[in-house]
């Protein structure tokens, strides 16, 4: 695709070049994620030119969420975990003012899971509730189970195995992924009464303010302290 219609939040210059990768249909949308050609080129700065982002990740050299994708335009977005074996480095893609995503560097067991949120719930013909998450994975549980529309499980990479579970509740840290301030992250102090994708919820930051914001762009990330490192933490 042109360069000029391109994701504001891709790290690329728009006049240098014509041209700029396309994601690949994936897990995220086109204006939700990053290929990672430009994660390797324009982000971590590994590469000068695409053939040589595209060789990289043809050798199996990065891997998303624990598995190595040979597609340079495969799409990375909220949560996913990127892996480079050869630098053993990892990072994680989090949500920044602006509509953009950053990658943030993790390590230790942080690189062993990831975070997702419930969208929906279907119930299958053998009665087993069907979860599906925000990056497009569906996981199977037995209907007895907690999980609700807008709560996060934790999830081993790759195994899918749930490791923990965040209710979608008040007093739970949390972070905001959309809207005007997308990246603020806080404290859920209420939850509004509407219904459907209108509901709203109110998040106070560390700062002591208070934002509302719709529910939907509301990330738990843990009870008392958030389970994955954020941006500025030592």
């Amino acid at each position: 695709m042109k360069r000029h219609v391109s994701p504001t939040f891709w790290a690329v210059h728009r006049k240098e070049e014509t041209w700029a990768v396309r994601t690949s249909s994936g897990p995220h949308t086109l204006g939700t994620s990053i290929p990672v050609s430009v994660i390797l080129r324009d982000v971590l700065k590994y590469t000068t030119t695409g053939r040589e982002a595209k060789m990289i990740v043809k050798q199996g050299k990065v891997k998303i969420d624990g598995k190595a994708r040979l597609d340079e335009r495969f799409p990375v977005g909220l949560m996913d975990v990127v892996t480079l074996p050869d630098t053993g480095e990892s990072y994680r893609a989090l949500p920044e003012k602006g509509s953009r995503l950053i990658l943030n560097p993790i390590k230790g067991d942080e690189v062993s899971f990831k975070l997702c949120q419930i969208t929906g719930k279907n119930i299958l013909i053998n009665g087993v509730v069907q979860l599906q998450m925000h990056d497009g994975r569906t996981i199977n549980v037995q209907p007895d189970g907690p999980y609700k529309v807008n709560d996060v499980v934790k999830l081993k990479i790759p195994e899918q195995e749930i490791l923990g579970y965040i209710a979608f509740k008040e007093k739970i840290q949390s972070i905001i992924t959309g809207g005007r301030s997308q990246g603020e992250t806080g404290l859920i102090v209420g939850l509004g009464s509407e219904s459907g994708r209108k509901r709203t919820a109110t998040v106070r930051t560390q700062k002591g303010e208070d934002i509302r914001t719709l529910a939907k762009y509301v990330f738990p990330l843990g009870t008392e302290t958030p389970m994955i490192s954020l941006p500025g933490e030592a």
